[in-house]
């Protein structure tokens, strides 16, 4: 996962630190599929919401998909309230967290 600053793709911050993101991850099948550019929460939201194969399953794996997403969508308007730096704790759903 290589970073750099930039906008997010997802929350639509600009001059963040952001991550690639497989919208299909690759164990999924996805090492070759499009990316995109995730800040550092986004990236760390989805992962904490939904498994790989949920992401899949979900229909998560266009921007679109990961935007209108309701789990992801409030955390989006949430985010884009907050500084460029902020990095909030994250923790994992119940979902993420039984499944390995």
């Amino acid at each position: 996962m290589n970073s750099s600053e930039g906008n997010c793709e997802c929350c639509g911050r600009e001059g963040v630190v952001t991550t690639v993101h497989h919208l299909t991850p690759r164990e999924e099948g996805g090492a070759m599929l499009p990316t995109a550019e995730f800040c550092i929460p986004c990236h760390t939201q989805i992962h904490h919401l939904y498994t790989n194969r949920q992401i899949v399953e979900n229909g998560l794996t266009t921007l679109e998909g990961v935007r209108q997403d309701p789990g992801m969508w409030a955390f989006i308007r949430w985010i884009r309230k907050q500084p460029a730096g902020a990095i909030p704790k994250a923790r994992k759903s119940r979902n993420v967290r039984g499944k390995h």
